[in-house]
């Protein structure tokens, strides 16, 4: 009764393949829009704004870009953090050796700079599939941060390889507050997943599922298959790379190679997971999970010790905490493997029907 369809008439092509054809849809997405836009600057702390809400986003923009191409192209990853520190370092240096530069400039152009590094780790794709495909792109981690090391001159001859993002300005406006690197953050991830939503509608997303599901078939129909993995590796190192650049610049602000670890990859890959596979709202929802949960732990395992009475030192709240994470991860893949997306799904169906029982 409450999400009922009923009396919402397409009456054009263009309404019937609208993104949000639903009515309900279009105001909770302009409600929670205005929520972010107008009411988190205001009413946000600066330890929400910084430690929160853009870390969040970025790796929810992280984990898109991983979803294209394990959730909608079938091809396994484990070198998203890799393309990350090739987008951020990418930036970093187009700041540091071209005068004048705009940001924006840079930040595409470390995008496409991580686009590229992952065509060219992309190219095993077109021979092995599954883990073992997994494992070439393991290589990508260890090799592109090994590189980071190595040559000193992607950090500027740093010792130690860390480098120091520079002051961030868009048209002149500096961006060196909380809610300044927030709104530009929110920005950046809204543009690219209007863009990411609009392409798993269109042929080239189309194209990937259909190599997901069956390849073999996908090339009988026509479907060049080492065009539309290559696409896929492009546009998914590309979303990493940009996320890269805003996990540097508007986050950390100092950033060294082994920041980008593997335990980061497959942080990113446990969102994917645990958001949905093949879902754009999953990748949110993935994000919020890992990111979220154990903020959410910390601040209530110390209050249930002090109510029960129970003397828990620190680490024990901390290995405590580490359990339940790994336990409640274990129950959501169980009880529902399609991840935290699906869950939605079966609310809204629900939602349909009520009060009446299903």
């Amino acid at each position: 009764m409450l999400y009922r369809e009923s009396g919402q008439f397409k009456v054009s092509y263009q309404s019937d393949s609208q993104i949000f054809p639903i009515l309900q849809d279009r105001i909770g997405i302009i409600v929670m829009l205005a929520i972010a836009v107008v009411g988190v600057p205001f009413f946000a702390s600066e330890y929400l704004l910084n430690a929160i809400l853009v870390p969040f986003l970025i790796f929810s923009l992280a984990t898109l870009g991983l979803n294209f191409l394990t959730g909608y192209a079938g091809q396994l990853s484990l070198g998203s953090a890799a393309f990350m520190a090739v987008g951020a370092f990418a930036a970093y240096n187009f700041q540091l050796r071209i005068e004048g530069i705009p940001f924006i400039v840079s930040f595409i152009l470390g995008g496409v700079c991580a686009a590229m590094v992952g065509i060219a780790f992309g190219l095993p794709s077109l021979r092995i599939k599954g883990f073992y495909l997994a494992v070439a792109t393991l290589a990508a981690q260890f090799f592109v941060l090994w590189c980071l090391t190595k040559f000193s001159w992607f950090s500027n001859d740093s010792a130690s390889g860390v480098i120091s993002a520079q002051p961030l300005s868009i048209f002149d406006y500096p961006i060196n507050t909380p809610v300044s690197k927030y709104l530009l953050v929110l920005a950046i991830v809204l543009v690219l997943f209007w863009i990411g939503k609009n392409i798993v509608r269109s042929s080239t997303g189309r194209s990937w599922m259909a190599v997901r599901d069956m390849d073999v078939a996908a090339e009988v129909i026509g479907i060049p298959l080492m065009k539309t993995k290559l696409i896929a590796f492009a546009i998914s190192s590309f979303y990493c790379g940009i996320a890269g650049v805003l996990y540097a610049f508007c986050y950390l602000g100092t950033v060294e190679p082994d920041g980008f670890s593997l335990e980061l990859s497959f942080k990113i890959l446990f969102m994917v997971i645990i958001g949905g596979v093949g879902s754009i709202l999953g990748n949110f929802l993935g994000a919020a999970f890992i990111l979220l949960l154990p903020i959410a732990l910390d601040l209530t395992l110390p209050y249930i010790s002090q109510l029960l009475h129970l003397p828990i030192a620190g680490s024990t709240v901390s290995h405590i905490q580490l359990m339940v994470f790994g336990a409640l991860i274990i129950f959501f893949l169980i009880v529902e493997p399609h991840g935290l997306a699906r869950l939605w799904q079966i609310a809204k169906e629900k939602l349909r029907l009520w009060p009446f029982p299903h």
